[in-house]
Order: structure tokens, then C-alpha cells, then sequence
């Protein structure tokens, strides 16, 4: 998985040289990780360029016992990529992406105005994300594994210029790898209704440089059973120090820059329960200037990256990226 974490869509004879092993034997494992709802491979607009998408993160505080009614009525909304259910301080925790801030003032206020069972929310626009889940690893291969895996892989250019807002057949292809990022050329152009040499010119344009893919793995498989939430402050004069520095550490999954209360929210995958406060700690230490403001811990992923998640964390299905939303209920 963690070939496919490095280069997600790698050619099965590729992986089968990089891992040594038979491809047809590489891809059949695949198909049954992915068949069982364990292992994906996903899309969506690159969160580092706040040209392409407008990310934050919304708390939502909920009457007793209507958490998971809540969450199950916005889960079908295609612009709320994550959902998670937390004890202490919010109910729920929720990432969504707009195409501005005034279409992700619309999506909050269509989503909760009237809400059954919300009794309030806060919004915390990202102003910068300096990593996110399509960097996190495994780390199950060798550095000349990473190696050859990565020299393979598409380059990300330089951010730079006007961002292009693609056309219909550019968004439907987001749509169409957002539900499998693997398909193949051929499934893409008849899905979309377009010439296979014209899908692969708009895929080299697109990947990496607009959108960004990743393997996801069901965490209880990956060894990091454990999810929690930081909301953090740093002085402003130190936050580009910080949260580069934050980058490096292997629990961080993501961390975001934000206008609000909190100038960091950091989203944290951990062994046990204990680690909670013993990694609060160990960053602490290491970072003196960043000061931990609150904490949550995850009791459930409802959705991971628009893929729906049973209670033992496998999913069970996709709402796309760019998909028409269902009538909040």
C-alpha cells in the first residue's frame, strides 16, 4: 500500500518490480483490499493552492445523542469531505472545501440553517496548508524502494500564474478519480464520453499540478487505531517555522493554517489512547512556541475523503467530489 501511497496510480509492473513480487499477483491484492473496503485510492482539488480550493474545518455542537443523526444528514453533501464524530469540546468535527469563500459561506449556511438537532457551529477558513493526508506514509518500504517509486511519479510544478478552472470534462474526470483513482484511460474516456488521447492529455494537465490522488488505508490496518484532533495557537512570527516543522512529524496526518481563535489545527493519528496527552507532550517540548488550546478525540470517522466509513473504519461507500449533493434531511 504504501507503493500506491508514494505513486497512486504506479503500472502493476512497476509495483511488482519495486515490491518483488508478479504483478497480475500485486493487482489481484489489490482488488481484494480494495473489494473489501480496506484500501482506496481517491482525488481532489490540491488543498496547498487556496487558488483551486477554499478548505476549513467546521464544529458543529449537537443536542445530546444527535451526533450521528447529524452526521449521517450532511454526509451525502459532496463538499463535506470528513466527517468525525469527537468527545469533548464538539460534537463533531467536519472538513469542507468550496470553490470561494462565498460559495463556502452558502454551504455552511444550506447545511445547518434549521438543522435538527445543531445547536451551533464554527468555521475555520484555511488560510494555508502545509501538509495533508496524501503525504502521510506507511513506511513499510526502503529508502531505494521510495526512490525508484517517486522518480516514476508525475512531478508537482511550481505553483505560479492564473489557477485554469478546467472545463465540464476536466470536473467529471475529478468526479469519475475521486471514486477510483486507478481507473484506467480507457474507463475514464468512456465515462466521460470523451477520445482516450484527449483523457490522457487532460489527465498529464491535471495530476498532479490541479489535483492531488492518494491511497487511503482503513486505520485499523494501518497500525494507527487512533484518531484526535489539536486546536493550537502559535505567534504569528513564528507559525511559518512551526508548522514546517510540524510537517516532519509521522503522526501529523494534516495540518492547517487558520483565520480564527486557533491559528492551527492539527489532525493527529496515534498507536493508544495514553498517546493523547504523551504526544501532546513530546510536541510541546520539542515546539515551545506552539501551545495546544484544546483537544478532541475522534470516536468515529463517519467519512474519510468523501468514502464512507463503517464503525470498524472500511469503507462502505463514495460520495464524488464535484458530485450533486442529496437533500440535507
Amino acid at each position: 500500500m504504501q507503493a500506491l501511497q508514494i505513486h497512486p496510480r504506479a503500472p502493476w509492473t512497476l509495483v511488482g518490480e519495486v515490491l518483488g513480487i508478479n504483478p497480475v499477483t500485486a493487482a489481484r491484492r489489490w482488488q481484494r483490499l480494495r473489494d473489501a473496503g480496506l484500501a482506496w485510492v481517491t482525488s481532489y482539488p490540491r488543498l496547498t493552492d487556496t487558488r483551486l480550493v477554499v478548505s476549513g474545518v467546521v464544529e458543529v455542537d449537537t443536542e445530546p445523542g444527535a451526533a450521528q443523526h447529524v452526521a449521517d444528514a450532511v454526509a451525502r453533501e459532496p463538499a463535506v469531505v470528513n466527517i468525525k464524530i469527537t468527545a469533548r469540546g464538539r460534537d463533531l468535527v467536519l472538513s469542507v472545501q468550496a470553490r470561494g469563500l462565498d460559495q463556502l459561506e452558502d454551504l455552511t449556511a444550506r447545511l445547518f440553517r434549521g438543522a435538527a438537532g445543531v445547536r451551533a457551529t464554527r468555521t475555520h477558513v484555511f488560510t494555508g496548508v502545509p501538509t495533508e493526508g496524501s503525504r502521510w506514509r506507511l513506511r513499510s518500504l526502503d529508502d531505494e524502494q521510495c526512490a525508484r517509486l517517486e522518480a516514476a511519479a508525475p512531478p508537482v510544478a511550481v505553483t505560479g500564474g492564473a489557477a485554469d478552472e478546467g472545463d465540464a470534462l476536466d470536473a467529471r474526470l475529478v468526479e469519475l478519480l475521486s471514486v477510483d483513482g486507478r481507473m484506467s484511460v480507457r474507463a475514464l474516456a468512456a465515462a466521460a464520453g470523451a477520445a482516450q488521447t484527449t483523457v490522457r492529455r487532460r489527465l498529464q494537465a491535471l495530476v498532479p499540478d490541479r489535483v492531488s490522488l492518494r491511497c487511503d488505508v482503513a486505520r485499523p490496518l494501518s497500525g494507527w487505531p487512533l484518531s484526535a484532533v489539536y486546536f493550537a495557537s502559535v505567534p504569528s512570527r513564528h507559525l511559518n517555522v512551526v508548522s514546517r516543522a510540524l510537517v516532519g512529524v509521522r503522526e501529523v496526518r494534516s495540518c492547517a493554517i487558520t483565520a480564527g481563535p486557533h491559528n492551527l489545527v492539527v489532525d493527529v493519528w496515534l498507536r493508544a489512547l495514553t498517546d493523547v496527552h504523551a504526544f501532546e507532550s513530546h510536541l510541546t517540548r520539542q515546539l515551545p512556541r506552539l501551545a495546544i488550546d484544546d483537544r478532541s478525540v475522534v470516536l468515529r470517522t463517519v467519512k474519510h475523503m468523501g468514502h464512507l466509513l463503517d464503525r470498524g473504519g472500511c469503507c462502505v461507500g463514495i460520495v464524488p467530489v464535484g458530485g450533486t449533493p442529496e437533500p440535507v434531511r
